[in-house]
């Protein structure tokens, strides 16, 4: 294993990419720790023409067809001599010293993982961790009327874990894939992603993989990440499809859970 730390990150014609790289080539510098591996799933050409002109960053990994979020980063890292990786979406960005940081905490606490507090654009707390999952409380999120969501308020609140303390860290049972450090040994011994999530829920399965094998996973409250997040599966008809298959997935593999 060497000292390096390796970066996946999974593409499909991915609109913020490009910012995301810019950040990271800002960031990390000429002579960082850190190697970003991007594998595409089958983007446009003329978008992995624009991927060229950052070759001196990234190491480009393509594929003919796409096999999903999980797929792709399980690719990168059975591929890497690295101890160390970082679960990272084409849409996050996130500073150097909070990526030192939580390679410190990971090193020190000896974890699968660890997670950072995600943040919206503008400072708001995107609240991504799971203690529990149910079906009640995932069809809850999608419900648009704002009512309905203030009848439930507490409920989601537990569901959604806003109450981790903000001046210490906690250990969790299930954070976000939107970004994620891991020990790669240990992500390989649970079997990586499990790929027959297209996308969706894959977060949740390897944490709970994580669990079973009795490895814990670390929240972290002092480092963050800004995730431009843009809800797909509540706008997009294919993408609700999609989310419904792996939800479906989800609970048929680790026992169903309705309220």
């Amino acid at each position: 294993m060497n000292e390096r730390i390796t970066i996946s990150i999974v593409t499909h014609n991915s609109r913020h990419i490009f910012d995301v790289l810019d950040h990271l080539k800002k960031e990390l510098g000429a002579n960082s720790n850190y190697d970003i591996h991007l594998f595409d799933n089958a983007s446009k050409e003329e978008y992995l023409k624009r991927l060229e002109d950052y070759s001196s960053l990234i190491t480009l990994h393509r594929s003919s067809e796409n096999k999903g979020f999980g797929y792709g980063h399980n690719q990168v890292f059975e591929q890497s001599t690295s101890k160390y990786g970082i679960i990272f979406n084409p849409d996050i960005t996130v500073e150097k010293k909070d990526l030192d940081q939580m390679l410190q905490r990971l090193k020190e606490e000896q974890v699968a993982a660890v997670c950072p507090k995600v943040l919206n654009p503008d400072g708001t707390t995107q609240y991504l961790v799971r203690r529990k999952l149910d079906v009640f409380d995932y069809m809850l999120r999608f419900i648009p009327f704002q009512f309905v969501k203030k009848l439930f308020d507490k409920r989601l609140s537990y569901f959604e874990c806003r109450d981790l303390p903000d001046d210490q860290t906690s250990f969790i049972k299930m954070g976000s894939g939107c970004f994620m450090m891991i020990d790669i040994e240990k992500f390989r011994e649970v079997g990586g992603f499990d790929e027959r999530y297209f996308m969706y829920f894959e977060d949740n399965d390897l944490c709970l993989s994580f669990g079973k094998k009795g490895y814990k996973i670390l929240y972290t409250p002092f480092e963050t990440v800004i995730h431009l997040y843009e809800k797909g599966a509540h706008k997009n008809q294919k993408l609700f499809k999609i989310f419904l298959q792996s939800m479906a997935k989800f609970f048929n593999k680790w026992g169903w859970r309705f309220f």
